[in-house]
């Protein structure tokens, strides 16, 4: 985890007024502080954007997955001691519950989410939450191996890869749950039973798979997140995203007790705009569409349905998923 000190320490009201109000006030506060479940090199590319647009406000991030930091969030939240100014989360059921709620967060007030082209009315959640970005899966593979690559993840399910397949355990993660639903929903009920008569090789996330595919520990995969930062190292992968493609989406929000509130207004904003979205682009669905480098529109990735994702449901088929591939 990459934490940041958050800078200005101190905590301001957010103003009344226009929107030229809140981003003079935001100057005032001078600093802004970011909880993210993103990628580092995106993270990262955003900072790096962000001081270029605003180099009299200084934005730093802690990263970690949403185990780390929802609690963190939730902690602020009742003890009324914040230290996030934005919290960027994957996890559809806290952001449901959240959402709904409003007791976590503040309600929008950035122009770039009334943009036609962000589609308000499907990207904001109770004037709370925000649409940025999806992460989306893809089909990998280590060209070495399969030179020719892969169309179809069926295509993957041939002898001659037995032990050779990398995949992500789902167990106890609700995303990864959905996406193994998403393989039987859209190559056959067999999909994944045939998957694992296959003995694939099981990681813990789907880093751990990209750098197998990159080292040529495996040789393919259909639970890899697009390889964008491995090729461009020139490792010898490549990777394309299956037809229709599956995808987690990533919602932002205000935190209800922001040290910052006005700078937390300001880049909640910028995260959505053209600017925001282009510096986000690497191997992710972006919000906007027509960002350069996105692997896609975010609102075109089926996402998981935090509906059906009850706990009760993980457990169940995590426990059928282990007993089915670790047998």
């Amino acid at each position: 985890m990459a934490a940041g000190c958050g800078g200005g320490g101190g905590t301001t009201a957010s103003v009344e007024g226009t929107w030229d109000d809140v981003v003079a006030a935001a100057r005032e506060e001078g600093a802004v502080l970011l909880y993210s479940s993103q990628n580092p090199a995106i993270l990262q590319s955003l900072t790096e954007a962000w001081k270029k647009k605003y180099p009299d406000i200084t934005l730093e991030f802690v990263r970690g997955t949403d185990a780390d930091l929802n609690p963190r969030v939730e902690t602020e939240n009742r003890t009324g001691r914040g230290t996030a100014d934005v919290h960027i989360v994957t996890d559809a059921a806290w952001i449901a519950t959240a959402a709904e709620s409003g007791s976590y967060s503040q309600v929008l007030r950035g122009p770039n989410r009334e943009r036609p082209e962000y589609q308000p009315d499907r990207s904001v959640k109770n004037d709370r939450f925000f649409l940025n970005a999806a992460s989306t899966f893809s089909m990998g593979w280590n060209t070495d191996a399969v030179p020719a690559g892969f169309g179809d993840p069926r295509e993957m399910l041939a002898p001659k890869f037995t032990g050779k397949i990398g995949v992500v355990n789902p167990a106890g993660i609700a995303s990864y749950v959905d996406l193994y639903d998403y393989f039987r929903e859209n190559f056959g009920d067999d999909y994944v039973d045939r998957l694992a008569t296959l003995q694939p090789r099981i990681y813990p996330s789907a880093l751990g798979v990209s750098q197998a595919l990159a080292s040529g520990e495996v040789v393919a995969s259909p639970t890899v997140q697009p390889l964008v930062p491995e090729k461009a190292k020139g490792a010898p992968v490549d990777w394309v995203l299956p037809q229709p493609s599956w995808g987690v989406p990533f919602y932002g929000h205000i935190t209800a007790t922001a040290p910052h509130p006005n700078a937390a207004q300001l880049l909640a904003d910028f995260m959505i705009s053209p600017e925001g979205q282009a510096a986000q682009a690497i191997g992710v669905a972006t919000a906007l569409p027509d960002i350069p480098g996105a692997t896609a529109n975010a609102h075109d990735v089926r996402t998981p349905d935090p509906a059906k994702l009850t706990p009760e449901y993980v457990d169940h088929s995590s426990t059928e998923w282990q007993q089915l591939f670790q047998r």
